[in-house]
């Protein structure tokens, strides 16, 4: 705020001055005077440096107005007294060639006007000898009256006004030498008042255009900032080019002055070079008003740029801060396997991650080096620009050390999962090993020596994880070991024991054959039909060898040979292992293609979602605010301009609500579109913002076919670049809703069984439900012929045309020969409170409009109405009966799909009054002697005309007679009513 400080003081010296320079009078305002020469100042000076005015020969004087006079005698006076406050004044009237009478009328009159300080009235009288003979006796007879309000001195000749002012002093026509030309004078004053007007305007638009820019409101948008930057930069240039005008016209004025010094070096002409110092003053206060406007709006400009830099800045940071929380996540979502396969997967899910990290990771670092730029740039915003880079740094030494510390945990947990794989293939190819050696071959001192060196041999081959304990194992990656992987390590272990203790039970066998020779022992097999390699310890748990060689041990062994007795078992077993397998990587293909295929579609809502807000956008600022734009504002019609709330209907708060609240939360589910479902629900009542434009719609079509051709509207499309026209850009709103429920429709598709497929639906019924109410509430707005007020009669639930016969109980008509007369065509509009039947009425001439009109004929309060859902002879027809059947309507709908959707409808009204009157009479809680019971409502029906199907009442022991009878109506039996009826209000004929 210094530079605008700085700008204020130098207009309030400028304005200062010229508040001294100036005079309240221009030249314009008597310049006619002025130009007649009925007064001039010629620049002479009397004595004590009084400022001559001269008033000369003037045949007209008599005939100016005493205001014209006042006014021209001010302005002489103004411009003296400007520069030198308190000054004197003399006049010389000049009255050589006139009257006495007119002598005296100007004195008169200069006494009642002069606005200075009057020094002297020097009066040169009429030559000629009868009128100076007159003045000399009229004078002498009235000079005291004329000495009181000013020194008057009367002059016989030029020769004695030379004896009160100096020759040089004076004009040429009174002798003297002074060079003066009024019409330069004129000229030169003229272009010294114009000068100060114009800079004083310049002041006052600088001063404007600083307050302008000192109290500008930053907007959050980097398009509305450089929409502002280039507006600002506009006027400062027009700006400066209207300064650069004004000094020009400053120098050149001086340049005239001093040019006028030149030609006249007489002491007398004092008052250019006055002139020539006020406009010096004046250019030097312009260009120090410059100055400052310059540093100000460098400054501002400065400013503005720097904003929008750091706008861009925070976009940038919080896009990439987002990104590497979200990198974090997934790296916090790694979590180690407790196989050797998982793991693998695991390190190359890892891979990939560090892979995409990379990326983001250098745009952090880009960022950080583009803050320290701006830092090093003195940004106004240093302090939280560095701030920024240290969050950014943050970030990503979090993710490095994340990523770093999570591959060195998934490597370890790798190389001890395969240090465990390796020990069990040991211990299997171990028991695999004693397995295979054939007992008569060990019976031999060659034999068993053989034996022991192919088991020596075996133990030498051992992983080094077996010759550690499991303490050690367990202290070496304790920063890894999990349960999990603690219990492999244990099985692990007790396995090499148990297959250590076999192999020691078998060297210290083998040992005692190889030191001495023993008779070979002939063994009996279990099975004489088995081969002796099927006589395996591993299958044959009770197998003597020698008495003193047991094996108790079962293990499985993948990969090796089995026993013929197992291999089915076995077989079984691997092919569900396999099976299992092969479903999960089914699922697993099927669940990344489900999911493939969600993002996908949320990905679409998303796009074009911003594409319908910038297209919103667009159609507001391009048509909508072009309504008020000067430029083009005698483009569209003057009845137009007042209708354009009727045009656009309520579309800025279609975008408000799409630009503020619906896109961000579209884009929070991008990760999980699941989730959508629950933004269309927690927004359900924003979306009825839809309702007011879809019910103005009508409105808005009418008004566009009537100003389609206007040349606004084709220069604003042209402008837009846009292919159509406004009247399909206006369908957007509708198109949207459409295009809601076919994206959500789609997204159930592959969201079956998920977490939020609830709310999905949910939101696909809410927008089918928006979708059906907008075009029911559409065609409500066409209903003519109705006097009272719609909105009274509720929501409109549903709307459809239906074939009406009409019968009436007091008629000539009976009730059974209704299928006689020829049905109605009746557009029925079921409301809340009650049930509109109208005439469909399409106009089908040229240039009708495509919408159809609904004549309203007939109104039936729902408090009064009961219906009969079947009628013999055709399942589509139904009964809608009026205050105890006085008014019967026999309604046909279009398929019996329509049909049940209004009963369902009418029947939810029904019984939604049922319990209202219900919670009313149970709060008025009435006396008992004051309610006379009746049969209870669960023995009273409405029937049915075909089956005799029959509806219960659901209030029990209520007697109807002594409720409201246009509420219970709907209860009554097909039977004659007993009890009276209210009839309903007149209403127009129903055959029209």
């Amino acid at each position: 705020m210094e530079g605008y400080h700085d700008l204020l003081q130098a207009g309030s010296q400028l304005e200062s001055t010229l508040q001294q320079v100036t005079v309240p009078l221009s030249l314009k305002e008597v310049g006619g005077y002025i130009e007649k020469q009925v007064a001039y100042l010629s620049g002479g000076r009397g004595e004590d440096s009084s400022v001559i005015i001269t008033l000369p020969e003037c045949s007209a004087f008599s005939d100016i107005p005493v205001e014209a006079l006042a006014k021209v005698l001010t302005y002489l006076t103004l411009i003296p007294r400007a520069r030198q406050p308190g000054v004197k004044f003399i006049i010389i009237l000049d009255r050589r060639l006139d009257t006495w009478t007119s002598i005296k009328t100007a004195l008169a009159r200069i006494a009642a006007s002069f606005p200075g300080n009057l020094h002297l009235v020097l009066v040169l009288r009429p030559t000629s000898f009868f009128q100076r003979t007159v003045t000399d006796l009229g004078f002498r007879f009235s000079q005291e009256d004329f000495m009181l309000k000013m020194p008057v001195v009367m002059l016989s000749s030029v020769t004695d006004l030379l004896r009160y002012i100096d020759e040089n002093q004076l004009t040429s026509e009174f002798g003297g030498t002074l060079d003066y030309c009024h019409s330069d004078w004129i000229v030169l004053r003229t272009a010294i008042e114009t000068f100060a007007v114009t800079v004083k305007d310049i002041a006052q638009m600088l001063q404007a255009f600083g307050t302008e820019l000192a109290e500008t409101e930053l907007p959050e948008e980097g398009n509305a900032i450089e929409l502002l930057l280039l507006s600002h930069t506009e006027k400062y240039r027009r700006l400066k080019d209207a300064i650069r005008s004004v000094l020009k016209e400053g120098h050149h004025l001086l340049s005239s002055l001093e040019a006028s010094g030149k030609e006249e070096q007489s002491v007398a002409h004092w008052d250019i070079s006055q002139d020539w110092e006020t406009v010096q003053r004046l250019l030097a206060q312009l260009r120090d008003m410059e100055m400052a406007f310059d540093g100000f709006f460098d400054k501002h400009h400065l400013k503005l740029q720097q904003y929008l830099q750091l706008l861009r800045y925070e976009n940038n940071f919080h896009e990439i801060e987002s990104s590497l929380k979200k990198l974090c996540a997934q790296e916090k979502e790694l979590r180690a396997g407790d196989t050797l396969g998982q793991m693998e997967q695991m390190l190359r899910e890892l891979s990939n991650l560090e892979t995409r990290a990379q990326e983001d990771l250098a745009r952090a670092q880009v960022m950080i080096l583009q803050g320290h730029q701006l830092a090093v740039g003195h940004h106004y915003a240093t302090a939280l620009i560095l701030q920024r880079c240290n969050e950014l740094r943050h970030q990503q030494d979090t993710l490095t050390t994340g990523l770093s510390t999570k591959r060195d945990s998934f490597t370890q947990t790798h190389n001890l999962l395969k240090q465990l794989q390796e020990a069990q293939r040991w211990c299997d190819d171990a028991v695999y090993l004693l397995a295979n050696q054939q007992v008569d071959k060990c019976q031999s001192k060659e034999g068993a020596q053989v034996a022991l060196r192919d088991i020596e041999k075996f133990q030498e081959g051992a992983p080094p994880l077996l010759t550690t304990g499991s303490h050690v194992l367990c202290m070496e990656y304790e920063s890894v070991l999990t349960p999990a992987l603690q219990t492999q390590v244990v099985k692990t272990f007790e396995k090499k024991a148990t297959v250590q203790a076999m192999i020691d039970s078998r060297l210290a066998c083998l040992r005692k054959l190889a030191d001495k020779h023993i008779r070979p022992v002939q063994l009996v097999a279990p099975r004489a039909e088995n081969p002796p390699r099927s006589k395996s310890p591993l299958f044959s748990p009770k197998h003597d060898f020698n008495s003193s060689l047991k094996f108790t041990f079962d293990l499985s062994l993948p990969g090796k040979k089995t026993s013929r007795k197992n291999t089915n078992s076995r077989k079984i077993e691997v092919m569900h292992e396999y099976q299992e397998n092969h479903n999960c990587v089914s699922c697993g293909v099927d669940g990344d293609t489900s999911d493939l295929q969600k993002r996908h579609i949320m990905k679409e809502l998303i796009e074009t979602e911003r594409t319908y807000v910038e297209e919103l956008l667009s159609i507001l600022l391009g048509y909508r605010e072009e309504m008020e734009n000067p430029v083009v504002c005698n483009l569209p019609p003057p009845d137009l301009q007042d209708k354009r709330d009727i045009l656009f209907g309520n579309m800025p708060d279609i975008y408000n609500f799409h630009s503020r609240l619906f896109l961000q939360d579209l884009e929070g589910c991008l990760e999980k579109p699941e989730t959508v479902g629950a933004c269309f629900l927690q927004r359900k009542e924003n979306f009825q913002v839809y309702e007011h434009y879809c019910q103005n719609k009508p409105r808005s079509e009418a008004l566009w076919k009537q100003y389609s051709d206007c040349p606004f509207f084709q220069e604003c499309q042209k402008k837009l670049e846009h292919k159509l026209g406004l009247d399909s850009y206006l369908l957007k709103p509708i198109q949207r809703l459409t295009k809601y429920q076919l994206l959500l429709k789609e997204l159930l598709k592959y969201c079956t069984g998920c977490e939020g497929t609830s709310e999905l639906q949910g939101a696909l019924e809410a927008m089918l439900d928006l979708l059906k109410f907008v075009n029911d509430s559409m065609h409500q707005t066409a209903i003519t012929g109705y006097e009272g007020d719609l909105a009274t009669l509720g929501r409109v639930l549903m709307q459809g045309s239906f074939h009406v016969w009409v019968g009436h109980r007091k008629g000539p008509t009976r009730m059974k020969e209704l299928a006689r007369f020829k049905p109605m065509q009746r557009h029925l509009f079921l409301h809340e409170r009650a049930l509109l039947f109208c005439k469909r009425r399409d106009d089908h001439g040229e240039g009708a409009d495509r919408t159809p009109s609904y004549s309203f004929k007939h109104c039936l309060k729902m408090s009064a109405v009961g219906i009969t859902e079947n009628i013999k002879g055709d399942a589509k027809k139904f009964e809608i009966w009026y205050s105890g059947r006085e008014e019967v309507y026999v309604v046909q709908a279009p398929t019996l799909e329509v049909k049940l959707a209004w009963l369902n409808e009418i029947r939810k009204i029904l019984t939604n009054q049922q319990k209202l009157l219900k919670d009313e009479i149970s709060l008025t809680n009435p006396a008992p002697e004051l309610i006379e019971l009746a049969t209870p409502l669960s023995e009273r029906t409405v029937r049915s005309r075909s089956s005799g199907s029959v509806l219960k009442g659901c209030l029990p022991r209520l007697d109807l007679a002594s409720l409201s009878v246009a509420t219970c109506v709907c209860l009554r039996s097909r039977s004659p009513a007993h009890h009276s009826r209210p009839s309903c209000p007149a209403r127009p004929s129903q055959r029209q």
